[in-house]
């Protein structure tokens, strides 16, 4: 499906990345001998959290995405119109995702049916077959490492930022050898 996708059709892999949270996450520092750096505990989190929910398009090598406070059917649903929207002039639309529960409903499906985009799952527990897993390590590694954004509107921001930055140096070194750590097929 990768390598040789059927004539007429474009592969997009599409996954949940989160929960994104306002915290400082860790990362290695200097420190003062024997004074290392503490991070509080995240038990509650007074903020809650986001999820980015991306795209990640084999032809052109882009990554996109968008950040929604939950991953429930509807959050799901509404970013396939998003991405028919993006690619209508492709005739049909195949979308390579993994078993999450809200990609399997039946309102999905007949929505799908109507506006010709084939749903392919990974295997079960099987979310390295989906190619956009590499992608969410320089997002890891590039927004949220060694930060400590004040607001979701920060991070969301820094998120966006990253994706257009990621989509103008595809070809960056450390970019391409970071997506290389993640095993996917």
């Amino acid at each position: 499906m990768y390598k040789k996708p059927p004539k007429g059709c474009r592969v997009i892999c599409v996954d949940e990345f989160g929960p994104l949270e306002i915290r400082p996450y860790a990362c290695a520092c200097w420190a003062p001998k024997g004074k290392p750096q503490r991070l509080p505990a995240t038990y509650s989190r007074p903020y809650g959290i986001r999820h980015l929910i991306a795209g990640y398009d084999l032809k052109t090598d882009k990554l996109f995405g968008v950040i929604r406070r939950h991953k429930r059917r509807k959050e799901f649903l509404s970013f396939l119109k998003i991405i028919r929207r993006r690619y209508q002039h492709d005739r049909r639309l195949i979308i390579i995702l993994d078993n999450f529960s809200p990609h399997k409903c039946r309102e999905v499906f007949q929505w799908c049916r109507e506006n010709e985009i084939w749903l392919i799952f990974t295997a079960t527990n099987a979310s390295w077959m989906n190619r956009i897993e590499a992608q969410f390590g320089p997002v890891r590694y590039f927004v949220l490492k060694n930060s400590y954004p004040e607001s979701h509107k920060e991070l969301k921001h820094n998120i966006k930022e990253h994706l257009k930055w990621r989509n103008s140096n595809r070809h960056y070194p450390l970019l391409r050898k970071l997506q290389k750590t993640t095993y996917v097929i």
